[in-house]
C-alpha cells in the first residue's frame, strides 16, 4: 500500500478496495491520471485506486513523474522532546535532497546538521518513507519520496536555524506541544510519519 499526498489530499494505492471518499479500479495507465485529475480539480479529498498487482501500478504511476528523493529524521532528545523547524509559517521535520553518491541515512544526518546547527545526531534506525507531489515552476510534475530516521541527540544544543534555507526556527517540542502546536500548523505527511513514529514506540 502507498499513500501520496497531492495538495494535502490523500491518494492511496492498494490491492484491496479501501473505504474512502471515491475508489477506482485500477485498469491501466489512464485510471492513476484520472485519479491525479479528480484530487487536483475537483473538490475529492481523498481517492483510492485498488488493483491486484500493486507493483506494476506504483511502476506505472512513478512514470508520471520526476523522482527526487530527500531524508530527513525524528530527532530526540534525553527530555522526549522533538526538533522541529518553522520555514513559511509552518511547522516541519529536518530533511532535504539527496546529494550523489550519499546513502539514505547520510543523507538525513546531514541536512539534520545542516538545518538545525546541531552537531553529532545519531542515526537510530530507519522509520518509513513518505511521498508527496508538486508541480514545479516549470510545470514538471515531482513525486518527492522523503526517508524518515529515528534519531537521538545528547549533546550541547547549539541548534540555530539555517536562515538560508528560509528556516525562521528550530525548537524542541514535548508531545502535547506536538498535539497543540505543530499539528494544526504542518503538512499531512508530516503528521503520518510522527504518529506511526509513536505507534511504533508505544505499540
Amino acid at each position: 500500500m502507498y499513500k501520496v499526498f497531492v495538495n494535502e489530499k490523500k491518494l492511496l494505492l492498494s490491492k484491496q478496495s479501501e473505504n474512502l471518499e471515491k475508489t477506482l479500479g485500477y485498469e491501466n495507465f489512464t485510471s492513476l491520471e484520472i485519479a491525479l485529475d479528480l484530487l487536483e480539480n475537483t473538490s475529492v479529498k481523498e481517492l483510492n485506486v485498488f488493483g491486484e498487482n500493486i507493483d506494476e501500478i506504483w511502476s506505472e504511476f512513478q512514470k508520471l513523474f520526476r523522482i527526487i528523493e530527500a531524508a530527513g529524521g525524528i530527532v530526540n532528545n534525553p527530555e522526549g522532546k522533538v526538533l522541529f523547524i518553522k520555514r513559511l509559517g509552518k511547522w516541519d521535520l529536518p530533511k532535504g535532497k539527496m546529494e550523489k553518491g550519499e546513502s539514505r541515512e547520510e543523507s538525513a544526518v546531514r541536512e539534520i546538521e545542516e538545518e538545525t546547527g546541531l552537531k553529532d545526531v545519531e542515526l537510530v534506525r530507519f522509520i518509513n518513507t513518505t511521498y508527496h507531489i508538486y508541480i514545479e515552476r516549470n510545470g514538471d510534475k515531482v513525486l518527492k519520496c522523503t526517508h524518515w530516521f529515528e534519531m537521538n541527540f545528547s549533546g550541547e544544543d547549539t541548534s540555530k536555524p539555517q536562515i538560508e534555507e528560509g528556516i525562521t526556527e528550530v525548537a524542541w517540542k514535548n508531545t502535547a506541544q506536538i498535539e497543540e502546536e505543530v499539528f494544526p500548523s504542518t503538512f499531512k505527511n508530516i503528521k503520518l510519519i510522527i504518529k506511526e513514529f509513536w505507534e511504533t514506540k508505544n505499540p
